[in-house]
């Protein structure tokens, strides 16, 4: 399902020849659900960007099925975004003047679904997410964790192959941070592929597989073990 050869990623800052991946290579097969963890600056969000079509390379090929991503045209690769990948955020990166049943809507929208169809599966996937009392709550008027959950409903409503997790409960209490983990193991359940970025023990060690990024590079990566994440444990 999603493949890396041999891809780094290197950029120029203040002068300085900076790596943020170095010769990264790794097979995620099609529903498998894998954490990434390692300290801040290891090279995890570069990573998932990557895998999801965001940021090229500067050497490598990342493959999701058959396609080479970064072969295709931009407007390709967004088309590919578009209909394969969901992506949920630490900042949940919600319209802040929409309502959750409009910020559910907007990739209904750009899929050209027509109204009612749109109306009809933005209900359902935010009563899935226990939300269907607040349809029109804007997020400021949403606890954190009810924003979270927004953004699950919002990244399930073009129904991706792939899940990418940008450290998805950074921001929510341990209780509810349990709550959103507990949705993505549903989603994996359900045959969905998933690769989340997290500096948290509790969530990673619910993944089936575990990848350590160092110094952006994959240090370790095998079936989820205390070993592979407790060094961050201090952080989470």
């Amino acid at each position: 399902m999603l493949r890396m050869e041999n891809v780094s990623k290197t950029y120029r800052h203040r002068g300085k020849l900076v790596t943020a991946l170095d010769g990264a290579t790794l097979h995620i097969p099609t529903g498998d659900f894998v954490s990434v963890v390692g300290p801040s600056g290891s090279g995890k969000s570069t990573l998932l960007l990557m895998l999801g079509g965001m940021l090229s390379p500067s050497q490598g090929r990342v493959l999701l099925g058959a396609k080479s991503v970064y072969d295709l045209s931009p407007n390709e690769r967004a088309e590919m975004r578009r209909r394969k990948v969901g992506f949920v955020f630490q900042t949940f990166n919600l319209v802040p003047y929409l309502s959750a049943m409009e910020n559910v809507k907007v990739p209904l929208f750009l899929a050209k679904m027509d109204e009612k169809a749109q109306t009809e599966r933005a209900t359902a996937l935010l009563d899935r997410m226990g939300l269907g009392d607040r349809l029109d709550h804007k997020p400021g008027e949403l606890s954190v964790g009810q924003q979270q959950r927004v953004a699950l409903a919002r990244m399930l409503a073009n129904d991706p192959d792939v899940i990418l997790a940008d450290e998805p409960t950074g921001n929510l209490d341990p209780e509810t941070s349990q709550q959103i983990i507990g949705f993505l193991e549903e989603f994996n359940g359900e045959g969905k592929t998933i690769v989340m970025v997290t500096h948290d023990p509790r969530a990673a060690k619910r993944a089936k597989r575990t990848l350590r990024l160092q110094s952006g590079t994959i240090t370790c990566q095998g079936a989820t073990d205390e070993s592979l994440y407790q060094a961050d444990s201090a952080v989470a």
